[in-house]
């Protein structure tokens, strides 16, 4: 059992290959570079937004004597 599920971990070398193979296949090597900085923006954005919802929080949660 342990070794199926061992089995289904992170991809080795030549797995990576064909993925990587496949993509530039499906998305052409002009498009991979858009769609990386469309993630990383989206991933900036998702930081930033838990962050200030994090800020949010703990600024509520600060007894009033902090506040004023």
């Amino acid at each position: 059992m342990t070794h199926t599920i061992l089995a289904f971990g992170m991809p080795g070398g030549w797995e990576l290959v064909v993925i990587v193979m496949v993509v530039i296949l499906l998305f052409g090597a002009k498009k991979i570079p858009e769609l990386a900085r469309g993630l990383g923006k989206g991933i900036r954005e998702f930081k930033d937004a838990s962050k200030d919802i994090k800020d949010e929080i703990e600024q509520s949660a600060k007894p009033e004597e902090d506040k004023k």
